[in-house]
């Protein structure tokens, strides 16, 4: 007789099987030079905030950026642990992909069958913009994988409708999408969509799913009014969207416009007979961004694709379930898959250049660092700019600089971290903050023939009555500087 334990190698290779392709393709795209883009801004916010201790951060909440705290801690506990390299700031990002491939992969299964579900889950690695948001550390990715995992869960709730445990851990699932970021919980709305369908002959699961919307909502309501308080403040510089956003929004969401024609007509494709699977991908791919356009047209704009990434998943179980349509044999998806990612190549090569995650002019951090490491002697301090988009530059020269290369900064009478904020604040009277320094850095944004001219007049002034200067290398968006004492 066989012993139970020997028939369920075969199974779990089955189901291996169908996640396993999708998990190595994402892993290889994700882990592939995740350290060639520049850190930015925001990532450069994440390792700020990151590294203080528990107390400032929770007091820096307080102030500013409420939405990003739980990212903020999870990120802090990480950096305890793997430290703050690019790759050890980024591998949550890049993990988190790669688990979304896999959910992806489970769902597609779920809802149309096993070919879908491993289509979708290749697919979903290939579209650029999963690697690029891999590399980037900040939350986007973790939400992707959030709304993935609360949609799987739905699944497993609507398959035993009277098991409340399963009820349950979807809407804890609801409390980790909205802890991590509040506009993704439009996928609500595609979630209400599909069972207001479902329902309509298991009215059953009804009480369950009204239960645990109302569990989770609860549950973020304290962060939502903090984050309302604070909106102004931080989404202050994102326009209003027109009509045309509808349109122009796709191309960015997929970082790459043929990608995002591949995908959509893959979709279109995807079978209609099941309708319950149909209506709840095309809500979720659909409903997300034309709600976020309608509330976005009051005073405060949400309209950022960067917060749409949660489509992605969506998106890609339709078109896995349209490839499995469309292309029966393996042979033939195998094909089109492997076109796609040819298709894609340009767009994925060009993700990991060094200034590929800037979106306004390049700055180059990594240059201005060197240039101080070749010239810098001890006993130097620095004067940083933060004027303009590159408003973290002193955070970003600093990352690259070895950490044992200190520099008193001049004009800086509290840090950022010292406020608990984002932003630092400087002597009201510069010429007293002077000290006895032989030589000052001067670090700035732009290439000006003059780089004093690029700081404030009052600090400019109290330099010029003690220094001159000596020597400036002027790289992509940064200008570094030397000055000298006057004897």
């Amino acid at each position: 007789m066989t012993h139970p334990t020997e028939a369920r190698p075969p199974r779990a290779r089955r189901s291996a099987g169908l996640w396993l392709w999708p998990a190595l393709v994402a892993l290889a795209v994700a882990v592939f030079r995740i350290s060639g883009p520049q850190l930015v801004t925001d990532e450069l916010v994440t390792w700020d905030v990151a590294r203080r201790d528990l107390g400032q951060i929770l007091a820096t909440l307080h102030n500013v950026d409420a939405v990003h705290g739980t990212y903020y801690i999870l990120m802090h506990g990480w950096m305890a642990i793997f430290g703050d390299s690019v790759p050890a700031l980024r591998l949550p990002s890049a993990l988190a992909m790669v688990g979304t491939a896999v959910l992806v992969a489970l769902i597609g299964h779920r809802l149309f069958d096993r070919q879908a579900g491993m289509y979708g889950g290749l697919l979903f690695a290939l579209i650029p913009a999963v690697s690029r948001y891999a590399h980037e550390a900040r939350s986007y990715a973790l939400v992707v994988l959030a709304t993935a995992l609360a949609m799987f869960l739905l699944l497993r709730a609507w398959e035993a409708p009277h098991r409340w445990g399963r009820w349950a851990a979807y809407s804890l699932s609801l409390v980790g999408v909205g802890l991590l970021h509040l506009v993704a919980l439009t996928v609500l709305l595609g979630h209400l969509l599909a069972m207001a369908v479902r329902s309509r002959y298991e009215r059953g699961a009804l009480w369950g799913f009204g239960l645990a919307v109302v569990a989770g909502a609860a549950c973020v309501v304290p962060l939502a009014l903090s984050g309302r308080s604070q909106v102004g403040r931080q989404l202050w510089y994102v326009p209003r969207p027109d009509a045309w956003g509808l349109v122009d929004i796709w191309p960015k969401l997929f970082a790459s416009a043929l990608c995002a024609g591949a995908v959509i007509t893959l979709a279109v494709v995807a079978p209609k007979e099941r309708r319950d699977a149909f209506v709840l991908c095309v809500a979720l791919a659909v409903l997300p961004p034309l709600v976020v356009w309608v509330a976005s047209q009051g005073d405060i704009s949400y309209f950022r694709f960067q917060y749409l990434l949660i489509t992605l998943p969506a998106w890609a179980v339709l078109a896995g379930a349209g490839l499995a349509t469309a292309a029966p044999s393996c042979a033939t998806a195998a094909a089109a898959i492997a076109a796609i990612a040819l298709l894609v190549l340009p767009e994925q090569h060009k993700l990991r250049e060094p200034y590929a995650h800037h979106d306004d002019v390049p700055t180059d951090y990594v240059a201005a660092a060197r240039t101080i490491m070749k010239y810098h002697r001890p006993g130097e301090a620095v004067v940083f700019n933060r004027d303009g988009p590159a408003w973290m530059l002193d955070q970003g020269v600093r990352y690259y600089l070895p950490h044992d290369l200190k520099m008193r900064e001049v004009f800086l009478k509290a840090s950022a971290a010292d406020n608990n904020e984002l932003f630092p604040t400087y002597c009201p009277k510069p010429a007293e903050c002077l000290r006895d320094e032989s030589r000052i850095w001067l670090v700035v944004p732009g290439n000006r023939p003059d780089p004093l001219d690029a700081i404030p007049k009052d600090q400019a002034d109290a330099l010029r009555t003690k220094y001159k200067p000596y020597g400036a290398e002027r790289v992509p968006g940064v200008t570094v500087a030397l000055l000298a004492r006057i004897p």
